[in-house]
């Protein structure tokens, strides 16, 4: 595997850039050496199981020994933060599961959810419709670049500078640290803080938060990519001279167009959001884009677009674009403000670690409390 790119690589010294940020630790923790161990008989591999003293199953991939135990863990908003910049949900057809929404209703953070005019009622049924936007349009057959486009307008209209376009099927957000993924289960802050570290430089076309399961915990991983591709849980700069296009790979597109004009990006690693992985969810674009031959067509689309850095392969035993991201690395480098001020030192936005048991005996105690003096409906 190679080796994950540095940060300022991009500079040496990245606790300079990340001062004034949450607290950020990683090491390498990853394995000196690994062995494969092959049963003839479950009986065998049950047996391996009780020595070892960890379960193991015939889904199990991998284990690290010793085994050590882990205690669940949440961030949880002491100062409760709201994200500076409005955050939206595309959504169509997943009305009941609706993950993002779910999310982010449990950490109490503002948001609207941007449905068609045919799904309006099923959504308000689980949604407070306050928080609904209805689209002009309907079943279009172009995925979700048309809410993409009104979204941006939308932000643009009640004058942010920025906002967060997300997809419909994230189930939390985390936070990295100390070889640790861990929840944050209340407040905007985390958001607050990817605002705040954009906003520092005069040039961050788009970033957000990778997805969980590209991070693992134990690898010395830094805070932030640069120069790459941005997905699903986005940050946009509202000023700018682009819009979404085409039909596949819009946020791969997007990213390359303003990635060759001299802008950067930023993909927190730092900050993580919990996505669901492609094709296991019904809903969304999977009936429209991704049936029969979608992930070729969408291969080939943003190949056409992007001739020159694009090329196409083959991961996951499925076809898939290749994009090489080295140009931008290179040579496109972030430029900060002149009119900053940055307390020295850890700023964790008022996220603090709880014991996971604690938090939920506490938010319950909440909740029953509430209801006692008829404050709070019972949650749908």
């Amino acid at each position: 595997m190679a080796k994950q790119q540095t940060l300022f690589d991009l500079e040496e010294d990245w606790k300079a850039e990340w001062n004034g940020m949450p607290e950020y630790h990683q090491e390498d923790l990853t394995a000196v050496s690994s062995v494969n161990v092959h049963f003839e008989t479950i009986e065998d591999m049950q047996k391996f199981s009780e020595v070892i003293g960890h379960s193991i199953t015939t889904q199990t991939r991998g284990i690290y020994y010793p085994i050590k135990k882990k205690i669940s863990k949440v961030y949880v908003a002491d100062v409760h933060m709201n994200p500076r910049y409005p955050i939206y949900i595309i959504s169509k057809g997943r009305w009941e599961s609706r993950q993002t929404s779910r999310s982010l209703e449990s950490m109490r953070v503002p948001y609207h959810i941007v449905v068609e005019p045919q799904e309006y009622d099923r959504y308000a049924s689980v949604i407070d419709a306050e928080k609904i936007l209805v689209l002009p349009f309907s079943n279009l057959g172009k995925g979700s670049i048309p809410a993409r486009n009104w979204v941006w307008d939308h932000a643009v209209s009640i004058g942010a500078k920025r906002h967060w376009i997300l997809d419909d099927n994230i189930m939390g957000f985390i936070r990295l640290n100390r070889n640790q993924r861990t929840p944050v289960v209340s407040g905007g802050n985390i958001f607050l803080a990817a605002e705040d570290y954009v906003d520092r430089y005069k040039n961050v076309a788009l970033s957000g938060f990778e997805y969980r399961f590209f991070v693992p915990d134990r690898e010395d991983r830094l805070p932030y990519r640069l120069n790459t591709r941005i997905y699903s849980c986005i940050l946009i700069k509202n000023d700018l001279p682009y819009r979404w296009r085409g039909r596949y790979n819009e946020d791969t597109d997007l990213s390359l167009r303003i990635l060759k004009d001299g802008w950067c990006t930023i993909l927190f690693q730092a900050f993580l959001c919990n996505k669901a992985a492609t094709l296991t969810m019904n809903g969304g674009n999977t009936d429209e884009l991704y049936k029969d031959d979608g992930r070729l067509q969408m291969a080939k689309s943003l190949a056409e677009q992007h001739p020159d850095i694009v090329s196409i392969t083959k991961k996951w035993n499925r076809d898939q674009h290749q994009v090489d991201y080295s140009f931008f690395k290179k040579h496109n480098k972030l430029i900060k403000k002149n009119d900053l001020n940055i307390a020295n030192g850890v700023n964790n936005y008022g996220m603090t670690l709880k014991l996971r048991s604690e938090y939920e005996q506490e938010k319950e105690n909440e909740v029953f409390s509430h209801q006692e003096l008829g404050q709070i409906p019972a949650l749908r």
